[in-house]
C-alpha cells in the first residue's frame, strides 16, 4: 500500500505509483506491449511521470478516486502516442534533438483567418508560395473549428475540437495542409481554446438535457448564492455585451459561469474528467500535425472564491500538466501563452515546463504609445524591466493581432517617469480614435464608464495614418504612414523573439467598415481590423513604386536581414540609452556578430552624437544594413524621419 506522508509525493512514491499503474496499462494495450513503439512510450513516461504525478496530486489529490483519474490520463496519453503518425514521430525525434528550434533567426511568423485570407484550406494551399515569398516559417491560423452561427466570438466559441467549420474544410484537409507545410519548412500553429466551449458543444448539450456527468464539466449553480459570492471579486471582461460572469439558462434553471460571452461556458477544471477530456483534444490536434498551440485565455482556467479568478497558482499547474503530457505523447508540440494581463504576470506563464513562448503585449502597447507620442522614453523605461525570459524560452513580438489594443502599462512604471497612467491612457484612446489632429483612424472598443477603461480597434495601416493619407490624397501623409508601418515591423523583426505578421499588414490593408452589414459581426468592432485579404492589392506588391510594393519590399528586406544575420538568434536583447528621447535603441549579439538597431519615432530628423555611439561600442565607420549605406560618423549620426536602421 502506498501512503503519502507529505502534501506532495516523493520520488519513491511516484515510482511506486507508476509501478502499480503500468500493469494496468499493459492490460489495456496487450497487443502493443513489447513493441518498439510501446518501449518509446514507457521510456518517456518513466522520464516525465514524476513531474506529471506531482502536478496532478497538487491539483486533484488526495481523493478516493485520484488514482483512477491518473490511470485514465495515462491511458489517454498512451492511446494518442500509438495513434501518432510516423512522420510526426520523426519530427518528435528531431525536435528532441533540437528543442529550442523556435529561437532560430530563421523563424518568421504570420497569422490569418483562413476564410478571410484564402476562403478555405484548399485555397490556402494554393497561396503557400506567397507565404514562402514573405519568408514565413510559422503559420498561425485563427480558429477554424465548428462554432455557432452568429454568436461565435470570431471562432473562439468552439462547438467541436475535432470538426472544422465546413466552409473551411475537413480534418483530413487540415492534416494534408499540415503535412505540406512541414515539407515546405513551415510549422502549423492553432489556438487551443481550453478555458471554455460554446453552448453548442456536445458536452454542453448533454448538460442542458440534464446529464449530471456533463453538467459537472461546467460550473452550474441552482441560484445566485455562489455566483454572487464569486462576483464580489471578479471584473467584467466585455462589460458592454456581458456585464457579469454568469448567465441564466431557463431550460435547466441554473446560472452558468460565462467569463467572456453568454454562449461561451467556462470548463470546470476542478473536475479531473475535464482535464482528461481536454488532454485528449489537445493530443488529437497534435496528431493532426499541429506543432504549436496558442493557449487561449490562460489566466482564467482556475476559480477560487475571494480571488479575481485570474492568474491563480492552479492555472499554472494545469498548463504545466498539459505540457508534461505533451512531452510524453507528442514531444514536438510546444505551447504559446496568450496572457493579456498585467506586465508582471505575463512572464509567470513562460518556462520550458509551462509555455515555451509568450506573446509580448508590453512591446506592442509601448510601440503604439511611441508612435502617438513620437517619444521612446516609456518604451526605454518599461520594456527592459521584464524582457529577459528563462533559458530556452522566447517572445512572440507583434505589432497587432486579431484582437483590440489595450493599454496594459504597469502604472507604477509610468509614475516613475512622472506620467499619470489614467490621463495617458485617455490621451492614447483619443489619439488612436482620430480625435484632434491625429493621423490615426481607429475606434474605441468596450468603453467601461465605471472604470474608464477602453481599448482601440484598427488595422496597422489605418492607425499609422495610411487611411487618412489616401483619403486626403496627401503624398506626405502617405509617406509618413509607410515609414511608421516599416518602423514598427523593423523592430519586431530584429527584437529578441519571433516576429509575427498579421497577414494584410504587409500590403497596407486599411479598416473594413462594411462589417456592420453582417449581422454576425455587427456590434463587435474588432471586425473593423479583420479585413478580407485583397489579392488584387497583393499583386501590386510587384510594383516597387506602389504603396503595396513599398511596404512589401520593406517586409522582405527585414525578413532577409533577420535570416542572414546570426545576431538575431535567441532572445537576449541589450537596450541602449541613446540620449535622445525620440530614438529607441538596442543591441542584438550572437556568435561574435553584433547589430545596433535604432528607431526614430519622430517625423523630424534626429541626431545621435558620435561620442555616444562610441560609448556604446560602435566604430567611426559602419553599415546600415537596412538602407544599404556605409556611414562615417565622425561627429554625429543623423536619422531620417521615422527611420529604422540596423548598424553593423
Amino acid at each position: 500500500m502506498i501512503t503519502y506522508t507529505d502534501t506532495t509525493p516523493t520520488a519513491r512514491e511516484s515510482r511506486l505509483t507508476l509501478a502499480r499503474l503500468l500493469p494496468r496499462l499493459h492490460k489495456a494495450f496487450p497487443e502493443e506491449v513489447g513493441t518498439a513503439e510501446w518501449q518509446a512510450f514507457e521510456s518517456r513516461l518513466d522520464d516525465h511521470f514524476p513531474t506529471l504525478f506531482d502536478l496532478l496530486w497538487r491539483i486533484y489529490g488526495p481523493g478516493y478516486d485520484f488514482f483512477y483519474h491518473v490511470e485514465a490520463i495515462l491511458s489517454t496519453a498512451a492511446h494518442s502516442w500509438l495513434e501518432r503518425d510516423g512522420d510526426l514521430k520523426s519530427l518528435d525525434a528531431i525536435r528532441e534533438g533540437h528543442p529550442h528550434w523556435y529561437q532560430s533567426n530563421r523563424v518568421v511568423g504570420a497569422m490569418a483567418y483562413v476564410d478571410l485570407f484564402s476562403k478555405d484550406l484548399a485555397g490556402l494551399r494554393e497561396h503557400i508560395s506567397y507565404l514562402k515569398e514573405l519568408g514565413v516559417t510559422y503559420l498561425h491560423l485563427m480558429p477554424i473549428f465548428k462554432s455557432p452561427e452568429g454568436d461565435d466570438d470570431g471562432g473562439y466559441a468552439i462547438s467541436s475540437y475535432r470538426d472544422l467549420d465546413p466552409a473551411i474544410g475537413t480534418m483530413e484537409d487540415l492534416r494534408e495542409l499540415a503535412a505540406e507545410l512541414r515539407q515546405q519548412g513551415m510549422s502549423l500553429v492553432l489556438d487551443f481554446v481550453f478555458n471554455h466551449t460554446s453552448d453548442e458543444h456536445e458536452w454542453a448539450k448533454k448538460a442542458l438535457k440534464g446529464d449530471e456527468e456533463f453538467a459537472s464539466y461546467y460550473r452550474m449553480y441552482p441560484n445566485r448564492e455562489e455566483p454572487d459570492q464569486y462576483e464580489k471579486t471578479l471584473r467584467p471582461i466585455f462589460p458592454d455585451a456581458h456585464p457579469g460572469s454568469f448567465t441564466y439558462r431557463t431550460s435547466v434553471g441554473k446560472w452558468i459561469w460565462t467569463t467572456f460571452n453568454n454562449f461561451q461556458w467556462d470548463l470546470n477544471y476542478s473536475n479531473p474528467d475535464v482535464f482528461n477530456a481536454m488532454a485528449g483534444e489537445m493530443l488529437y490536434l497534435a496528431n493532426a500535425g499541429v506543432e504549436m498551440l496558442r493557449m487561449d485565455a490562460v489566466p482564467f482556467l482556475w476559480k477560487e472564491k475571494g480571488t479575481s479568478c485570474e492568474n491563480l497558482e492552479k492555472a499554472h499547474q494545469l498548463i504545466q500538466a498539459f505540457n508534461c503530457l505533451a512531452r510524453i505523447a507528442a514531444p514536438a508540440l510546444i505551447f504559446k501563452s496568450e496572457a493579456i494581463v498585467a506586465p508582471d504576470e505575463i512572464k509567470k506563464y513562460v518556462s520550458e515546463e509551462e509555455c515555451h513562448l509568450s506573446y509580448n503585449p508590453p512591446l506592442m502597447v509601448q510601440l503604439w504609445n511611441s508612435i502617438a507620442t513620437r517619444d521612446s522614453r516609456i518604451l526605454s523605461h518599461c520594456l527592459p524591466k521584464r524582457f529577459e525570459l528563462p533559458k530556452g524560452c522566447s517572445w512572440v513580438n507583434y505589432v497587432r493581432c486579431h484582437d483590440d489594443i489595450g493599454w496594459g502599462f504597469e502604472d507604477r512604471d509610468l509614475w516613475e517617469i512622472q506620467v499619470n497612467p489614467h490621463d495617458h491612457r485617455w490621451f492614447l484612446n483619443r489619439f488612436f480614435s482620430g480625435e484632434g489632429d491625429s493621423f490615426a483612424r481607429g475606434k474605441m472598443f468596450q468603453h467601461n464608464p465605471q472604470t474608464g477603461d477602453a481599448r482601440i480597434c484598427g488595422t496597422t495601416a489605418s492607425l499609422c495614418g495610411l487611411e487618412k493619407g489616401i483619403y486626403e490624397k496627401d503624398d506626405y501623409q502617405i509617406e509618413m504612414a509607410i515609414r511608421r508601418i516599416l518602423l514598427l515591423h523593423g523592430i519586431i523583426f530584429t527584437m529578441g523573439g519571433i516576429p509575427l505578421i498579421y497577414l494584410g499588414d504587409e500590403i497596407g490593408l486599411t479598416n473594413d467598415y462594411d462589417y456592420i452589414q453582417d449581422p454576425g459581426k455587427d456590434g463587435d468592432d474588432r471586425w473593423m481590423h479583420r479585413p478580407q485579404f485583397d489579392w488584387e492589392k497583393a499583386e501590386r506588391r510587384k510594383d516597387p513604386d506602389s504603396i503595396e510594393g513599398r511596404i512589401f519590399t520593406g517586409f522582405l528586406k527585414f525578413s532577409q536581414i533577420r535570416k542572414n544575420n546570426q545576431a538575431f538568434q535567441e532572445c537576449h536583447t541589450e537596450f541602449v540609452d541613446t540620449g535622445n528621447p525620440h530614438v529607441f535603441a538596442y543591441f542584438r549579439s550572437y556568435g561574435g556578430q553584433s547589430v545596433l538597431c535604432l528607431a526614430n519615432f519622430s517625423e523630424h530628423e534626429q541626431d545621435l552624437s558620435a561620442t555616444r555611439l562610441r560609448q556604446v561600442g560602435m566604430r567611426k565607420t559602419f553599415t546600415d544594413i537596412v538602407a544599404g549605406k556605409s556611414i562615417v560618423a565622425t561627429q554625429k549620426l543623423t536619422l531620417e524621419p521615422l527611420q529604422f536602421a540596423a548598424l553593423m
